[in-house]
């Protein structure tokens, strides 16, 4: 049986099911998987507006947001906010919506 790599942008159509993507990858992921998340939204959204957003080149985010380069904050929170996200902190252990804790 013969297998295809695995490419989340393909999937990331709806804004709901790519917020909560992102947060679950941010919830639990490494540093690499987080980049990796946010590089599959941009290349679903067109690489090529996000460089335009950011100003920050194609190569350099493709290699920033493969997983395998090691971005700075910087360069996260451009791409976060191009993406119409921002990066935010809350303490460990909060309730979330309400939930109990």
């Amino acid at each position: 049986m013969k297998t295809l790599p695995y490419d989340p942008a393909e999937f990331l159509d709806d804004e709901i099911a790519t917020a909560e993507y992102l947060r679950l990858t941010c919830e639990d992921g490494t540093p690499a998987e987080i980049a990796r998340a946010l590089g599959a939204i941009a290349r679903a959204r067109g690489m090529t507006e996000i460089a335009a957003k950011t100003g920050i080149t194609r190569p350099a985010l493709y290699k920033a947001l493969s997983g395998e380069g090691n971005p700075e904050l910087a360069t996260v929170a451009k791409v976060a906010e191009a993406l119409g996200f921002r990066l935010t902190f809350e303490p460990l252990g909060r309730p979330r919506d309400g939930a109990a804790a």
